[in-house]
């Protein structure tokens, strides 16, 4: 079976909004699954510079599908091994929430596969 390989990735400021409040953090971190295609998530890795808990919230279609705090100045690698298949023309996106006035700096890596 071929498979190619997607990244939702990068580094991005943040001033949080409190944590009911997740917002989008740039335009890099959405992806539609292709025409004739499927896509699986495969890990999500995160950092967080600030001194509070953060989450990032991936989003699937607009509703909540997954939810990744992250630690004050800590960093997590989560493997989904859950097989989930997005079908084609799902939307999935990454928000991030932080206490209101946090202010920081997060590294964000989530790896999808296109079968």
């Amino acid at each position: 079976m071929r498979s190619t390989p997607r990244f939702l990735q990068g580094v991005f400021a943040f001033d949080g909004k409190g944590l009911d409040a997740p917002l989008p953090l740039d335009s890099a971190l959405r992806y539609t699954v292709p025409n004739g295609l499927v896509a699986q998530t495969v890990y999500f890795r995160g950092g967080n510079s600030s001194g509070e808990l953060i989450y990032v919230l991936l989003l699937r279609d607009g509703a909540p599908m997954r939810y990744f705090p992250i630690g004050a100045r800590d960093a997590m690698h989560v493997p989904l091994r859950v097989v989930e298949d997005l079908a084609a023309g799902t939307v999935v996106e990454l928000h991030l929430a932080a206490p209101a006035g946090t202010g920081g700096t997060v590294v964000l890596d989530l790896g999808l596969v296109e079968v």
